[in-house]
């Protein structure tokens, strides 16, 4: 059998990211950039405003579940953008 091993080590260099897919990301990140449409075919879709203009992303049969994805996508987006400020110290000895 063959192992695979991972190494990871915390440096002081933050992880790049260029600044526009973090502000993407950030308009992703607050519920108010998004909203529910009602299709003519009974579904929903979900959909965030970017540069006035609204961008359609997936369409489920009913609002809850519309707005659980909408909750879903912008918990994810809040948890890349902290990825990205760099390891938290959570203790310290001395």
């Amino acid at each position: 059998m063959t192992y695979f091993y991972y190494k990871s080590a915390t440096t002081n260099q933050q992880p790049k990211l260029n600044e526009e897919t973090k502000a993407l990301w950030e308009t992703l990140a607050l519920k108010e950039n998004w909203r529910i449409t009602q299709l003519p075919n009974g579904f929903y879709q979900t959909e965030y405003e970017l540069d006035d203009q609204w961008i359609d992303v997936t369409r489920r049969e009913t609002i809850e579940g519309a707005e659980q994805a909408i909750d879903s996508s912008v918990q994810h987006f809040r948890k890349r953008l902290k990825a990205f400020e760099g390891p938290t110290v959570v203790k310290t000895f001395k």
